[in-house]
């Protein structure tokens, strides 16, 4: 195998970044059609797999949704039967939100064999090259998120015609 040049290292590096995002997308895409949901909803459903119970407002401000968007979304959610509301014990006038056994159970045959196979391909690598990776995903997350900010601070884009 023929030593490749530090230039032709990134460019790779910002293709198979590309094909990662893509491959990543295309397997939500398709968790979302198997739970007959969209992606934000599922995206809903992997916070609160995470989590014992979670305020809507909490889901609100992690997905960027409206309080109103937030309601409709628990109330397709629950009607599913992916989801429950539920009085908050400290505060009555508050909800919170958990995900249904049977939820949890199929987002778990979904994702769990992922996680797994990831635990094999990253007991390939050593101590410094992990180091590596994660200053690597640290740094792209960090830029993706300043230029997420820099985009939504952008002007509205006016449509002519």
């Amino acid at each position: 195998m023929s030593r490749e040049s530090l230039e032709e290292l990134r460019t790779r590096l910002g293709e198979e970044s590309q094909a990662y995002q893509a491959a990543v997308d295309a397997v939500d895409a398709t968790a979302a059609a198997r739970l007959g949901v969209n992606r934000t909803d599922l995206r809903c459903l992997e916070i609160l797999l995470g989590q014992e119970s979670v305020p809507p407002s909490r889901l609100s401000a992690a997905l960027g949704l409206t309080t109103g968007s937030v309601t409709a979304m628990l109330d397709r959610l629950e009607r599913l039967g992916y989801l429950t509301r539920t009085p908050d014990p400290d505060d009555r006038r508050r909800t919170q939100v958990r995900i249904t056994p049977s939820a949890a159970h199929l987002a778990r045959e979904i994702y769990e064999p992922i996680a797994e196979d990831g635990a094999t391909e990253v007991a390939a690598y050593t101590a410094d090259e992990l180091a590596a990776i994660l200053d690597f995903l640290h740094r792209a997350r960090v830029l993706q998120e300043r230029h997420r900010a820099r985009i939504e601070a952008m002007p509205p884009v006016h449509h002519h015609g």
